[in-house]
This record gives structure tokens, C-alpha cells and sequence, in this order.
């Protein structure tokens, strides 16, 4: 519950700072003077992307501490004993609450991402193109580090799991700079050094791709933060939703074999 409520508080403040910025920017500084089409285009989707890009670092911190203590806590203070002496199964267990923080990892992600989303639109009239199948993978991206958690608390304590998961994201943060500053310069080996990575944690191959979708394609054949320069394919989709099952099951496994 208070992650929860800390989370809210995240977003809410962020959705407050980012439309402070957007409505001064775009009211009274350099966005309020006229200029060429695709330089306001260019603008708009930088400035767009910056907030999504937070919103999303916020969903992914959310959808890993929101279970972190949920089956590793109750093992070590004896409450799962209760819930497992039920006529319930431990597989039943591990997926109802895999489910339900699911459920509220895709909530909070929608309330960030769509909130930038709004945000931009009110003050500006600019909507990214592609959101509606941008989003489903920003959430293949939380879901990843959220099944990974759950996973994680079948054998690891609270602390530990958390620190694991998060340095599976900071893997998936290096992997994507190295395989997109490798495109860069035309370094095939850096490329496949960033790609290996993010088969390891295709979290950031997530953003990297969504990042792609939300692009115009004449905003992404430009130099920017939010480079084009290494877009993950849809085999990478396909291998994050196997990943993301194979670590369920893995959760599922380590739950039934683990002594209470």
C-alpha cells in the first residue's frame, strides 16, 4: 500500500512539473515562436519522448518494488504457511498474485504515460503517432522486470531480489547504449555485444522499439537522445514474451520446491 501510494505521489508529481514545463515553454519561450513545420514536429516528439521516458523509468521502478516483498516477505514471517495450508496449490498462489500486480503495473503505466500523452495534446495539439501499439510494449517491458521480481522472491530475500532486479535494468540501460552508439559508428561488434545483452534483459529493447513506433519517420532519421539508430525487431518481441513466460514459470517452479 505504500508503495502504491509513493508511486502515485511519483507520478502525480512528475505529471505536474512536465505540464508546468510544457504550457511555459509552448506559451512564452522558444515554442511560442513561429517556426517550420518539421522543426515544431521534431520538437514536439523530443519533448514528448523526455516525459515518456520518465513515465516509463516510473512504471518499470513500480512494477519491480510493487511485489518485491510479496512472497519473500511472507515466507519469512510465516503468513504464507497460512495461505499455502489452504486447499489452494502454490502454482495458484504465485499466478494470482502475478496477475493481479499485473494488473495494477498496467494500470500505473497507462495513468503515467497517458497522462504525458494528454498533457502534451492540451497544451500544444501534438499526439505521438502509433500509441496505441507503442504502449503494448512499454508494458512487455514492465512485465518483464515485474515477473522477474515475483521470480525472485521465491528464493531470494526482500533486499537482495530487489537489488538482482534492478540490476538486470541497469544491464538493459547499458546493452541498449552500446548497441545503439555501435549502429552509431558503424561497429558491428558493439552491436553485437548490446544485442547479446539484451537477449539477457530485453527491458530497454522495449523503450528502444516503443521509442521507434512513437517517431515520425522524419524525426527518426535525425541525431537525438532518442536515436534510431539500433530498433529492435520483432524477434525481440517474440523473445521478451517468451522470457517473460519462461521466468513465470521458473517463479512457478521455485514456489513448489521451496521449503516453508
Amino acid at each position: 500500500m505504500r508503495i502504491t501510494l509513493a508511486s502515485l505521489i511519483c507520478a502525480l508529481l512528475l505529471l505536474v512539473v512536465f505540464g508546468t514545463s510544457v504550457y511555459f515553454l509552448y506559451r512564452f519561450g522558444p515554442g511560442a515562436v513561429p517556426r517550420p513545420a518539421f522543426i515544431r514536429q521534431a520538437q514536439l516528439e523530443t519533448l514528448t519522448l523526455a516525459g515518456l521516458y520518465v513515465a516509463n523509468f516510473l512504471a518499470l521502478a513500480f512494477s519491480v518494488l510493487l511485489p518485491v516483498d510479496s512472497l519473500s516477505g511472507e515466507i519469512d514471517s510465516g503468513v504464507i504457511q497460512t495461505i499455502a495450508s489452504k486447499p489452494v496449490s502454490r502454482s495458484t498462489i504465485v499466478l494470482g498474485k502475478w496477475l493481479a500486480f499485473l494488473g495494477m503495473a498496467t494500470g500505473y503505466l497507462l495513468l503515467v504515460t497517458l497522462g504525458v500523452v494528454l498533457l502534451v495534446r492540451l497544451f500544444t495539439g501534438f499526439v505521438p503517432p502509433h500509441l496505441a501499439t507503442a504502449l503494448p510494449v512499454l508494458l512487455l517491458g514492465a512485465a518483464t522486470l515485474l515477473t522477474l521480481s515475483i521470480a525472485g522472491g521465491t528464493r531470494m530475500t526482500t533486499i537482495t531480489n530487489a537489488i538482482v532486479v534492478f540490476g538486470f535494468y541497469a544491464i538493459a540501460f547499458i546493452g541498449g547504449w552500446i548497441e545503439t552508439i555501435g549502429a552509431l559508428l558503424g561497429s558491428d561488434a558493439a552491436r553485437y555485444i548490446g544485442t547479446a545483452i539484451s537477449l539477457v534483459s530485453p527491458v530497454d529493447a522495449m523503450w528502444r522499439l516503443a521509442a521507434h513506433r512513437l517517431q515520425s519517420p522524419l524525426v527518426q532519421q535525425l541525431p537525438g537522445p532518442f536515436s534510431s539508430a539500433a530498433v529492435p525487431s520483432a524477434a525481440m518481441v517474440v523473445w521478451a514474451v517468451g522470457y517473460v513466460i519462461a521466468t513465470l514459470l521458473a517463479a512457478l517452479r521455485g514456489f513448489r520446491t521451496r521449503a516453508l
